[in-house]
């Protein structure tokens, strides 16, 4: 089977890089009782943690090659595949740090065989596999329950049409005082048990009807909208008109809306009048819930359509008798993801050219078609109805609509296509067509981690569109039913894996990463040597600053700069953007003028293949110093490591010492005097919770200490174990190289 591998760890393809899983996964029969420890946790700062039983999954789902877990944790919180890592009798994984907000998932073994996570109490109705977890924070915090008691009540509401048993949920607000019923005409006069002083009880509650798409239930506005979260904590901050709201099924026609609205008005103490009764919806709800306020004016005041697919219908004839009995029309649409997005545009402007008065709360640049977005839809709605608000515009963040959104046609190459604002699409070639399930495995989970996005079949081909995605440098390759492909449309190539391709992504973030101007950049070399470790003619590749001169006085200080395990001396300058960075910096005048020398560390002794084969290869081809206190070792993982034993063997050869995602390891026999006398710095570095090196380094410092060798930890770079922490770490590091 084909290895993967990322910094200095091998993964199976098949755990961090295989194929998606089958559109209808199959059930998993009941397996053997749960451990109690609870296969997923989340911290305080939204990273979550998964540890699965290998032994669980085994009798549920017998052996498997590859378990990952599926959920909305892509860009604009996408349906998303995170593979997971055998460990001993565990599958683990780290994700995050995760925005604030509600996430589902399920555990998914081989692509075909999906289970519910048995250590998860919560559920949800329409999913039987989808369990959901909370992340709390400060943008979250209307999805948050409220403290027990405080809260309104849901009910469910069972009424008969010809015959047919239908339901809805209902919620009804704090304080909620139900239709009396009828009683005999009393005296007039006051009555002897009434208190003056008590709240008169209401003439009736307004209501709000709101509504699911085709593809799902009324329980999902709870188990995955949060709709009762929201309108608790919206009643508890007075922030909307005690209304009584009612949750449906997509209702396919005017006659199920007119049947419920009667078994409402039945069964609650709910005014009828139209200014009183609101209507909204996601998707095809939104769809309907349009028609049924627009095609009719005078049946509800208030209209929302939250991703509705409605693109016209609104003729001009209607626009006097709407402006005149709807309060309110107001749409919502989620970014370019959203298949609503390129309708919402045309929409406008058929409501425009009709005349008809609309309220627009502008693309939500953070979310798609999807729950996260309808729970921000519900939070806008809700305190809108039933009463005067000042602000009619957009919510905060949200932009205007940009014109419909037009990928390139089919075939159109170079791929991927950039949009200006970080939206790739993606797309196959036609040899795929025949395939029965495709993702995209890029590492465009939060910090650099990676994600597999189901790809979409269009034609013969497969495309996906995600986003937005921060500037920065991205790798990827597409998973055809299981097996990792290049994009042959994508000239861009990475030598030690000849799967991937990249793309970059230009902003301030991304800076230090992009080409500088032709010509004013340093020059990237090959030095060809002769290794005596490995018996062979070997490459390594030299940048050399823009200016360099081969006969200046000065010898220049040198960086050795070393690769991790499963890559080579290509990857620091094809992966790790090293040329960029150097260039950026010695334009910008923070970088001492410097040689850098990426050699190949794939050897079973690196102190003699640096020491006798790379370094005098390198002094006998350039105008570097020997002086230990002009030369620094550097590397990532394996070089890591590599570095460190360097250090241990050889104290005082290299002055400056850096390692990233890595650790000293034991201290038997090392000479922390001589460290200390001949290192001028020593810097570390790690990644966060999920770079799987943390615990080891994070070990290894106490051993550092005991040493009383003197060391400066950078802190935790946020990222995984790979390129995006240690093209960070290589940003932090050169400019404080040769200034001491």
């Amino acid at each position: 089977m084909t290895l993967f591998h990322q910094g200095g760890v091998r993964r199976l393809s098949a755990v961090i890089a295989a194929g998606a899983m089958a559109v209808s996964a199959a059930l998993v029969a009941p397996g053997p009782a749960a451990a109690d420890t609870p296969w997923l946790d989340v911290s305080d700062d939204g990273y979550l943690s998964i540890s699965v039983p290998a032994a669980y999954i085994e009798a549920s789902m017998g052996q498997v090659s590859q378990l990952a877990v599926e959920g909305n944790f892509g860009p604009s919180f996408a349906w998303a595949e995170y593979g997971l890592t055998r460990r001993g009798d565990l599958w683990w994984g780290a994700l995050g740090p995760l925005k604030p907000g509600l996430y589902h998932y399920q555990i998914t073994g081989d692509d075909t065989k999906s289970l519910k996570d048995p250590t998860n109490d919560t559920g949800v109705a329409s999913k039987p596999l989808w369990s959901t977890f909370f992340v709390a924070g400060d943008s979250a915090r209307l999805l948050a329950d409220v403290p027990q008691g405080q809260g309104g009540e849901v009910e469910t509401l069972t009424y008969r049409v010809k015959d047919k048993e239908r339901s809805a949920l209902v919620w009804t607000p704090p304080g909620y005082r139900a239709k009396a019923p009828r009683a005999p005409e009393a005296p007039k006069g006051p009555r002897a048990h009434e208190d003056p002083r008590a709240p008169k009880a209401p003439k009736g509650y307004p209501v709000l009807f709101l509504q699911s798409g085709d593809d799902g239930a009324a329980t999902d506005w709870l188990d995955l909208g949060r709709a009762r979260q929201i309108l608790d904590n919206l009643s508890a901050q007075n922030a909307m008109e005690p209304m009584v709201v009612v949750i449906s099924d997509g209702l396919d026609d005017d006659r199920a809306l007119k049947d419920l609205r009667k078994a409402v008005a039945d069964n609650y103490h709910v005014l009828r009048d139209p200014k009183h009764q609101a209507v909204a919806g996601v998707s095809e709800g939104g769809t309907r819930a349009l028609r049924a306020a627009l095609t009719t004016p005078g049946r509800f005041a208030y209209a929302g359509s939250f991703s509705g697919l409605l693109e016209d219908g609104v003729g001009r004839a209607n626009a006097k008798a709407i402006n005149k009995n709807v309060e309110l029309v107001r749409l919502y649409t989620g970014n370019v993801t959203d298949p609503a997005y390129n309708a919402t545009d045309r929409l406008t402007k058929a409501l425009d050219d009709a005349g008809i008065d609309y309220e627009f709360d502008g693309v939500n640049p953070d979310a798609g078609a999807n729950w996260n977005a309808w729970q921000e839809n519900l939070i806008d709605f809700v305190p809108r109805l039933f009463r005067t608000v000042p602000d009619h515009g957009p919510s905060a963040g949200h932009g205007p609509l940009k014109g419909e959104f037009d990928p390139p046609a089919a075939g159109t190459t170079p791929t991927p296509f950039l949009t200006e604002d970080g939206f790739v699409t993606f797309e196959t070639t036609t040899d795929f067509k025949d395939a029965r399930h495709v993702t995209l495995w890029a590492n465009v989970a939060p910090g650099g981690s990676w994600l597999r996005i189901p790809m979409t079949r269009q034609g013969d081909r497969w495309r996906v569109t995600m986003g937005p995605l921060d500037p920065w440098f991205y790798y990827y390759q597409p998973i055809v039913d299981g097996v990792a492909v290049k994009d042959t449309s994508n000239p861009t190539k990475v030598t030690s894996e000849p799967n991937w391709s990249s793309f970059f992504i230009p902003g301030e973030r991304s800076r230090l990463l992009s080409d500088v101007a032709d010509g004013q950049g340093g020059k990237v070399e090959s030095l060809t040597y002769r290794s005596d470790v490995a018996n062979e003619d070997r490459t390594a590749l030299v940048w050399t600053p823009p200016g360099y001169d081969p006969g200046r006085a000065e010898p220049y200080p040198v960086l050795y700069l070393q690769h991790g395990s499963g890559q080579s001396y290509t990857d620091w300058v094809e992966m790790g953007r090293a040329k960029q960075i150097l260039d950026h910096q010695f334009l910008d005048g923070k970088l001492v003028p410097m040689v850098v020398v990426m050699g190949n560390g794939n050897v079973f002794d690196f102190n003699r293949e640096l020491l006798e084969n790379i370094v005098p290869a390198a002094r006998a081809r350039y105008n570097i110093s020997s002086d230990p206190s002009r030369q620094a070792l550097a590397g990532l993982s394996m070089g890591g490591v590599q570095t460190l034993g360097v250090l241990k063997a050889h104290p005082g050869e290299f002055a400056y010492i850096a390692a990233f995602s890595s650790w000293f390891g034991s201290g038997d026999g090392v000479d922390a005097a001589a460290i200390n006398n001949g290192t001028t710095m020593l810097r570390l570095y790690v990644g966060d919770q999920t770079d799987f090196v943390q615990p080891f380094f994070m070990a290894s410092l106490p051993t550092l200490d005991s040493l009383g060798i003197r060391y400066e930890f950078d802190g935790v770079t946020p990222g995984p174990h790979g390129w995006d922490v240690w093209q960070k770490n290589l940003i932090d590091l050169a400019p404080r190289l040769f200034k001491r």
